[in-house]
């Protein structure tokens, strides 16, 4: 599970030199992983395998990072979507290191989400320009995570309402770019008036939004930040 082609629709390949998680809010000893992570699953379907060594304990392949400067394209690169780059169970220097192979390679753009993103500030001044940093919102309980990710000085901050589990009433003042999608498995759709909200929410902000294909939506929105690089 290295840097690897993808089906996610707005990335074009997935990168993982560290894996696993133990869930916003947990630790090694009292992990809280959530129901839905498809990560998790995979880890767990592959243990032992050269992947997935310890399953889903966390592990940093530092084989990997050179995976980045051999991609010669232009890429939009999701990075660590197999586990959580800023969950503060990791040793700092798995989260340096990830972070300057990231800003060594200035020609992609990496995308990285979390669920923990109350220690950002002390990565600040470490974060790339071609980064782009966002969090994952569920329900109404997680908005949270939005405050904290305004404090980031990002050049993209962006939230990934996936999978969008409930009603989610937020101001999203300070973002650049939202993303909603479906849970897959078990396949669930959220009801038709949350997504309406964000996407009122997003309008009223004039913040651009894609929409997921799981969401089985009728109108097809794709749209991408300005101020960042873009699709390429």
């Amino acid at each position: 599970m290295s840097l690897n082609r993808t089906k996610i629709e707005w990335t074009d390949a997935t990168w993982n030199p560290r894996i696993g998680c133990y869930g916003a809010g947990g630790s090694k000893e009292n992990p809280r992983h959530c129901p839905y992570c498809y990560a998790r699953r995979i880890a767990r379907r592959f243990k032992g395998s050269p992947a997935f060594p310890n399953g889903f304990e966390p592990t940093f392949h530092p084989d990997r990072l050179i995976e980045p400067y051999k991609l010669e394209k232009q890429s939009r690169i999701f990075a660590c979507s197999m586990g959580d780059l800023f969950g503060p169970w990791l040793p700092e220097n798995w989260t340096g290191e990830v972070l300057c192979a990231i800003g060594n390679n200035p020609k992609h753009t990496f995308k990285v989400l979390t669920k923990s993103p109350r220690g950002l500030s002390r990565w600040q001044r470490f974060l790339p320009r071609n980064l782009w940093l966002g969090v994952s919102v569920t329900e109404q309980g997680d908005v949270e995570r939005i405050f904290h990710l305004r404090m980031a000085e990002a050049s993209v901050r962006f939230v990934s309402f996936e999978p969008l589990l409930g009603p989610v009433n937020v101001d999203l003042f300070g973002l650049d770019w939202i993303v909603i999608g479906a849970q897959t498995r078990p396949a669930r759709l959220p009801a038709t008036e949350w997504v309406s909200c964000l996407l009122d929410a997003a309008k009223e902000r004039d913040i651009p939004v894609f929409l997921k294909d799981n969401l089985r939506w009728p109108e097809r929105i794709r749209e991408f930040p300005s101020n960042g690089s873009g699709p390429c």
